[in-house]
């Protein structure tokens, strides 16, 4: 056990030396395996799991997803369901901010990214926000907080690389993320409603919208619609794998795009270099923590915390619980990738020897990371807002978040609760 701690820190002392934590992990791996067991083995494993990586068929799904979302971004989606959705809610107090979250779920069913989620939704709603007296507060609490659905409601980056790393059915993973996105909706939507019936002023209602300009704005939806239900849905029903889910996703918004006129030259060549950079960035991150889990598993660690379990004899719920809570604790530290990534080797074989669905577990990760990507000091989508909201101060974003964060707090409760929330849809599917 002591290995693996000293490996631990090993990453956190890198990490504080400004080094980033994909190489952290990675160095911390090599150097611990190199003196458990020897040099030699050190620079094989560490080879093999470059090279199998980045050979691997289905991790392809990651730069596809990523190519998907940014191809959405460019064809003006994002702005069509924001429009429909303010066109049925706009006129309720607060209406604006409800319907960044239900734009934010929408677009997070065809992108699959977070942070891409919340820095589309910063450019589409804070102006109409900000136009009808909106607070800074709710405007960036609001976009944070939806941009967070774009890792619940599939596709997810998280869930792909989760369902790899732990050897899980990707398409029950997006089935189990559907219901516990609904559920995300309706409570951050009660903390748009809390926060506007203590402060009014926060969100004024907007004008109502007559039925046929209803209607009209929710026709414009309807690519978004065809791109979930056949990328998705043809998950789902077994049409065809998660990776040919993914191309297929990738191409229909290539030619969604095309059609409207959103692509030249330059902005293609922009797309795909800021997917290469992202998925860059995820792979780095990706292989230095499987550097470092394979160091991890040649210690105690794993089952010295099993054997722990046993000897006190742990209720499994309790269990779960310290589980979360120490998820939520690194989630105000740590980007949200390396936190998964660093931990699911130690803490998933532990949750399967207690008998939890993987499945399951894996959408309650996905909730934790939500609440670390809005917790201060360091989540990831406050920072993605206030970078493209210059005006609009750190301080005020991090006040707006937390009546998010405990709606979010409370949904997680909910899930570990109620197992059967996460798991009624793919057991209906994939049984």
């Amino acid at each position: 056990m002591l290995e693996a701690l000293l490996g631990f820190g090993g990453i956190f002392a890198l990490s504080l030396l400004r080094i980033p934590i994909g190489f952290s992990m990675g160095i911390a791996g090599f150097v611990g395996l190199g003196i458990l067991r020897n040099w030699n083995s050190a620079y094989s494993s560490a080879t093999q799991t470059i090279y199998e990586s980045g050979f691997n068929y289905v991790l392809s799904v990651i730069p596809l997803f990523i190519l998907m979302g940014n191809l959405i971004s460019r064809a003006g989606m994002s702005k069509e369901l924001f429009d429909a959705a303010y066109a049925w809610i706009g006129h309720w107090r607060g209406g604006l901010a409800h319907a960044t979250v239900v734009a934010s779920a929408g677009f997070g069913s065809v992108c699959g990214s977070s942070v891409a989620t919340a820095a589309t939704m910063a450019k589409v709603c804070y102006g109409p926000m900000k136009k009808l007296g909106y607070s800074d507060s709710l405007a960036a609490g609001s976009i944070a907080a939806g941009g967070t659905l774009g890792i619940l409601i599939p596709p997810s980056t998280v869930m792909v690389i989760y369902g790899i790393m732990t050897e899980t059915n990707i398409g029950a993973l997006f089935a189990a993320g559907m219901l516990p996105g609904v559920l995300a909706v309706a409570l951050l939507s009660i903390a748009i409603h809390y926060t506007t019936w203590r402060d009014p002023k926060a969100g004024p209602p907007g004008p109502r919208s007559d039925w046929p300009t209803r209607w009209k704005a929710l026709r414009g939806v309807w690519g978004v619609t065809v791109l979930f239900v056949v990328s998705v849905g043809g998950i789902y029903f077994g049409v065809f794998t998660a990776t040919e889910g993914a191309g297929v996703g990738a191409f229909g918004a290539f030619i969604f795009a095309l059609l409207r006129g959103q692509l030249t030259w330059r902005v293609m060549l922009d797309i795909l270099v800021e997917s290469a950079r992202t998925t860059s960035m995820l792979f780095v991150i990706l292989i230095g923590a499987l550097i470092f889990a394979n160091f991890v598993n040649f210690t105690s660690l794993p089952n010295d915390l099993k054997a722990f379990i046993e000897r006190f004899e742990v209720h499994p719920m309790l269990v779960m619980t310290v589980i979360c809570i120490i998820y939520i604790v690194l989630g105000t530290a740590m980007e949200e990738l390396s936190m998964i990534l660093l931990t699911v080797p130690l803490f998933f074989p532990i949750v399967m020897h207690l008998g939890f669905d993987p499945v399951w577990f894996g959408i309650i990760i996905v909730v934790v990371v939500e609440i670390g990507l809005i917790s201060p000091p360091v989540g990831m989508n406050m920072f993605v807002v206030q970078t493209l909201l210059p005006n609009v101060s750190l301080r005020t974003v991090f006040k707006g978040v937390w009546p998010f964060v405990i709606a979010d707090c409370v949904r997680l409760a909910i899930l570990v609760a109620f197992p059967a929330i996460s798991l009624w849809l793919p057991q209906l599917l994939f049984k």
